[in-house]
């Protein structure tokens, strides 16, 4: 399924398989994770893509063959893709162990193709072995809404109460490892909208209300993955004097001005740019120990625009999964 221009649907193609180069892998998708990421790229808000481009960087596969150089990856492993695609190495924020702000770092789904498709073309360094614990459908979410969330956690902090603004698949799965940590979560979603309440509730949640009302205590920490600018204010009036509001989105809406009352006392914002391949390590570890549970929807990779037409309304669950057809 390939996007060919912004804000346009992706339109299914057939492409001649590639050949995997020195240090690559060739594999076979299995599932992959739609991400809100994805979204912001077909819908123009994120403005730097590699067109034509296969989107999608959730991916789970198999590997079908390898190139010169590429060691530990033998034939139908199972592997994980991440957004992370390639970073130089060599630059002041790779050496400092800040790969995620490399300023030549590619992404998987933006300037790399990505998994929506049967077939995937990655570099071996940023591709992982994936927990057995988990099956295709449900291990995928963990490597973008599970890395991301993972990181945006440790960032906020150590703090035990913790609101989270914009409950899907990163929040389901983030809340579970914070509860799992001994925080108390604070849900915050869509005016009116109930179900994504319960959700947040069932996921152990302790509290769950419009991301307009107060919690009922003040929190040590906030983190934003609902991409509204509207929302950083809000957080701010919610954390305590030292506490840390966390932007984890890769794009979020203008930020409007604030007074600077509610940021004094010694309050932070801060955000969360990509990930770094420790964190893939740190968090697929950690996953079944929680063990952290994904909901999941499934759709045929032929229904991607439909499952991305979801997301952007609001109506999934915790997270969608594209299935590539047999081949």
């Amino acid at each position: 399924m390939v996007l060919k221009s912004a804000r346009q649907p992706l339109v299914a193609c057939t492409l001649p398989d590639r050949t995997p180069g020195p240090g690559e892998i060739l594999a076979r998708v299995v599932a992959c994770a739609v991400c809100r990421t994805d979204l912001h790229v077909v819908d123009g808000e994120l403005r730097e893509p590699r067109l034509p481009l296969i989107p999608g960087h959730e991916i789970v596969a198999r590997v079908l063959s390898s190139g010169s150089g590429v060691e530990g990856f033998p034939r139908d492993m199972r592997i994980g893709i991440p957004w992370l695609g390639w970073a130089c190495g060599i630059c002041t924020q790779c050496r400092a162990g800040r790969e995620n702000l490399c300023p030549e770092a590619r992404f998987t789904g933006y300037q790399i193709d990505g998994g929506y498709a049967d077939r995937v073309v990655a570099d071996a360094r940023f591709c992982f072995a994936l927990p057995d614990a988990y099956d295709d459908l449900h291990v995928a979410p963990l490597l973008c809404a599970g890395l991301i969330g993972w990181r945006s956690l440790v960032k906020a902090g150590e703090g035990k109460r913790l609101g989270i603004y914009g409950f899907g698949a990163a929040a389901h799965i983030v809340t579970q490892v914070a509860r799992w940590q001994g925080r108390d979560v604070y849900a915050f979603t869509r005016l009116g909208d109930e179900e994504a309440q319960r959700f947040a509730l069932a996921m152990g949640a302790v509290w769950a209300g419009p991301s307009t009302s107060p919690p009922p205590e003040p929190l040590d920490a906030a983190i934003l993955f609902a991409p509204v600018g509207l929302l950083v204010p809000l957080a701010l009036k919610a954390v305590r004097p030292g506490g840390r509001v966390v932007c984890g989105g890769i794009h979020m809406s203008d930020i409007p001005s604030f007074p600077y009352d509610i940021l004094w006392g010694e309050r932070e914002i801060l955000s969360v740019a990509n990930l770094t391949r420790r964190d893939a390590e740190d968090f697929l570890r950690l996953a079944p120990q929680v063990p952290v549970r994904t909901e999941v929807e499934r759709f045929d990779l032929a229904d991607a625009n439909t499952a991305l037409d979801a997301l952007r309304t609001g109506k999934l669950r915790g997270a969608a999964v594209l299935v590539p057809p047999p081949r």
